[in-house]
């Protein structure tokens, strides 16, 4: 039974970061909340057939401290109905960082986890350039592309985080299907970006790839497929170029713009209206998913900002509950070694620029990322050797072969 839990919560993965663009309607939604329905028909039975539960740590303890705050607040709430609607979703989140936590047991399955959602940014990828082959290239009409049902800024940050795992798993220990899933991303990944025209989304992917190329780096200094990657960049680039519409590469090209103007695209009033509603209830909110009732904005927009949309929805209390999952988070990077920390302090780095400009705190993404982070810690505690061949931290025998050729 745990087996087939195991498989489940990897279709879930999988499905998270293009959920959006499969949806069925009410009753059943999206296909990662079916995935997820299944998910927990499954996962329950197999942890009672174990007869134990793998003891929470701390992320599942504030990850749950944070659900039961919003929660309380249906209580006080300004939209009763759209709170009880944001307490289903938040649950869901909830299950994320446990069922990761129970059913992971080693470090291949914390690999096996990155693959699947690897796997799921392809798809995101596939969908946005399909979405451009469909309107024309060339065509003048519309200049930013994403996958059916998906926001053009939620797609750019989906895959941005995609880029770091990408070069995370191009370490040599694949097959070469393992090897296509990741090595391919990297272009595909950009491209698809690109194609979003999000200006945010582009920024961030300059410090996803930053860190992706330490990783690169890192690894392959003393072979010869960093020269021969580094010879092909120029092409790839000159491929994207050709691809991607002027007209879409110009938005892209106005950051300068935007931030000269001090309004960032109307978010600016976004958040100020914001600032105005956390000060009317400053400690306990407004109730969760009462931010747009809250700022007097258009049901349309959203706060643009995760700690602005925290503060006003569940006021200071949940903000200390936030920013105490992130720390942990954070701590927990840190007890990791070598190329999967600098993967995961790169993904982290990805998530906090996207929080900056974009509402991260709902989405699956976010705890998907958090749970597997502790998993991280938890296996480099339990099985630091085992966690080391996993994630292979150096090319120790280029080094070797170095050292002997100076001796």
């Amino acid at each position: 039974m745990r087996r087939i839990a195991w498989g489940v919560l990897l279709l879930f993965v999988f499905a998270i970061p293009w959920e959006y663009s499969l949806d069925l309607g009410a009753p059943f939604g999206n296909i990662a909340r079916i995935i997820g329905v299944i998910l927990v028909l499954v996962a329950v039975p197999a942890t009672l057939q174990a007869g134990k539960m793998r003891w929470p740590g701390a992320l599942q303890w504030l990850t749950l401290a944070l659900y039961l705050w919003f929660l309380c607040s249906f209580f006080w709430t300004a939209v009763p109905e759209t709170t009880l609607m944001k307490a289903r979703g938040y649950a869901q989140e909830v299950m994320i960082v446990w069922l990761i936590w129970e059913f992971a047991e080693s470090p291949n399955d914390l690999r096996n986890l990155m693959r699947a959602w690897l796997a799921g940014s392809w798809v995101l990828a596939i969908l946005t350039i399909v979405n451009f082959a469909s309107v024309g290239f060339g065509s003048a009409d519309q200049i930013r592309f994403a996958a059916v049902g998906q926001d053009p800024n939620d797609v750019a940050r989906f895959l941005d985080l995609g880029l770091p795992l990408a070069a995370l798993l191009l370490d040599g220990t694949e097959r070469w299907p393992g090897k296509l899933l990741a090595a391919g991303f990297l272009p595909l990944g950009v491209a698809s970006v690109l194609l979003t025209a999000s200006r945010g989304g582009v920024l961030t992917a300059v410090v996803a790839l930053t860190g992706s190329a330490v990783l690169l780096f890192r690894r392959y200094r003393h072979s010869k497929g960093i020269l021969v990657g580094a010879m092909a960049c120029p092409a790839v680039a000159g491929a994207i170029w050709l691809l991607v519409p002027r007209e879409t590469l110009d938005r892209i090209a106005s950051i300068t713009d935007q931030l000269q103007s001090a309004d960032l695209n109307q978010r600016v009033n976004i958040w100020s209206a914001g600032w105005q509603a956390f000060l009317k209830a400053p400690l306990w909110g407004h109730g969760a998913g009462a931010f747009v009732t809250a700022a007097g904005l258009a049901p349309i927009d959203t706060a643009h900002n995760t700690v602005l949309s925290i503060l006003v929805e569940g006021g200071l209390i949940a903000l200390v509950l936030a920013m105490a999952i992130v720390a942990f988070s954070t701590r927990s990077i840190l007890a990791t070694r070598g190329t999967l920390r600098i993967a995961l302090m790169t993904l982290m780095v990805v998530w906090l620029m996207s929080s900056l400009v974009g509402t991260v705190g709902e989405s699956r993404t976010t705890w998907l990322l958090f749970a597997m982070i502790a998993l991280s810690r938890r296996l480099a505690e339990e099985q630091p050797n085992k966690l080391e061949e996993a994630f292979p931290n150096l090319n120790l025998a280029a080094d070797l072969r170095l050292a002997q050729r100076f001796q």
